[in-house]
């Protein structure tokens, strides 16, 4: 199985970013183990990828997965800035518009364009409601969303480990405030 956790979101505005910046977290700061085959050779493979605000372009990636994770913002009625978010793309909440921003709308359309072709691979999302900064540039999260993160990295590992893979947190992980404060730079 091909597993994607595909990051989304512009890293220049803040929490808009988280999505980016929660991938590179798991990337960094996790070692994950595929299951075995009765030979020994792993079954799944992951990869980890920073689809920014590319929407549609990323249309020829999505397909070449089985599994897609996708790590972004959400916009919900009745919600709170930092509640999170976990549903499979064929089951989206009635409260969860996931349009609060120019990347949502595209992404959302994106799914649905690639579902009609009949193409999209089995999807799950993890949002979280971000704080809107306007129209000021920063790396900074803001205190709301790094205070509930941990719930949203701890649903990320859960859809991955019911997937079979096993997760192991690295000793003396980087913080994420620091992982955004670098996420321009990318990472390898």
């Amino acid at each position: 199985m091909k597993v994607l956790v595909l990051g989304i979101g512009n890293i220049l505005f803040g929490d808009e970013g988280i999505g980016v910046h929660l991938m590179n977290y798991l990337k960094l700061n996790y070692k994950f183990t595929s299951p075995l085959d009765s030979n020994q050779t792993p079954t799944h493979s992951l990869e980890f990828i920073d689809g920014g605000t590319l929407a549609q372009a990323l249309i020829p990636l999505i397909v070449e997965y089985d599994f897609v994770l996708i790590l972004d913002t959400v916009d919900v009625s009745g919600g709170k800035i930092g509640d999170v978010y976990s549903f499979s793309f064929d089951a989206l909440p009635k409260q969860v518009s996931w349009a609060g921003s120019a990347h949502e709308v595209e992404m959302l359309q994106t799914l649905r364009l690639t579902q009609v072709m009949g193409d999209l691979p089995q999807i799950h999302i993890v949002g979280i409601i971000p704080e809107i900064i306007g129209e000021d540039t920063t790396f900074a999260l803001s205190k709301e969303l790094l205070s509930n993160v941990a719930t949203m990295e701890a649903e990320a590992i859960k859809q991955l480990e019911s997937l079979g893979f096993s997760a192991q947190k690295i000793p003396s992980p980087l913080p994420l405030q620091e992982i955004a404060d670098k996420s321009y730079k990318g990472f390898d």
